[in-house]
């Protein structure tokens, strides 16, 4: 077994933080060292949860559809990794889910990383993913969607596809008409 498979092998076994979580451990990601684009996303949803595969939800349906791929290239590690802030459902209260469990990314985030040397393009979904990926701090999400072009042509902060944002997607239509163009494009040449 090589380190990286080992290390895989920790991750999915990891239970540091079963104590916390009322739906139990199952770390959910997705990655190998051949991956050309990284997704920094929040945490596993109650659905995903369920399934064991990352984004096999509506948000997953979505953000498919914003990077022009299908599911047969979204689920191929070598292709795309898919490393979420916290690896399992970190339960749901009364605004939403949780925010996902601050144990996993001291633990295991950076030792992940090192495995990925091919990554060309990170896409950075929510909130908890960009306060990891960006040093700046903006006021708002908008505003930092909308400074995408200064992290260009590697890094792009996105909102979450989760269907909870289609107001903000509605009153930000320069999403889709500016940004999902160009995105799609990258997407497209990364992966060639």
């Amino acid at each position: 077994m090589t380190k990286f498979e080992s290390l895989v092998s920790d991750v999915k076994s990891c239970s540091i933080c079963k104590s916390e979580l009322s739906k139990g451990v199952r770390p959910v990601f997705q990655l190998h060292p051949k991956a050309r684009i990284l997704i920094a996303g929040q945490a596993p949803g109650r659905k995903v949860h369920e399934s064991g595969v990352p984004f096999d939800d509506a948000s997953g349906d979505r953000l498919r559809n914003w990077l022009d791929i299908n599911r047969d290239t979204f689920y191929n590690p070598k292709k795309i990794a898919i490393l979420p802030m916290g690896f399992c459902y970190p339960g749901t209260g009364k605004n939403g889910d949780y925010p996902p469990r601050p144990e996993c990314e001291p633990a295991w985030r950076k030792q992940l990383l090192q495995y990925l040397p091919n990554i060309e393009l990170t896409l950075v979904l929510g909130q908890y993913a960009q306060a990891y990926h960006f040093e700046k701090k903006y006021s708002s999400l908008t505003e930092l969607v909308h400074s995408w072009k200064n992290y260009w042509p590697n890094t792009v902060p996105l909102p979450h596809p989760s269907p909870r944002n289609n107001i903000w997607l509605s009153k930000n239509q320069w999403f889709e008409t500016e940004l999902l163009p160009v995105l799609k494009k990258r997407v497209s040449l990364v992966l060639k």
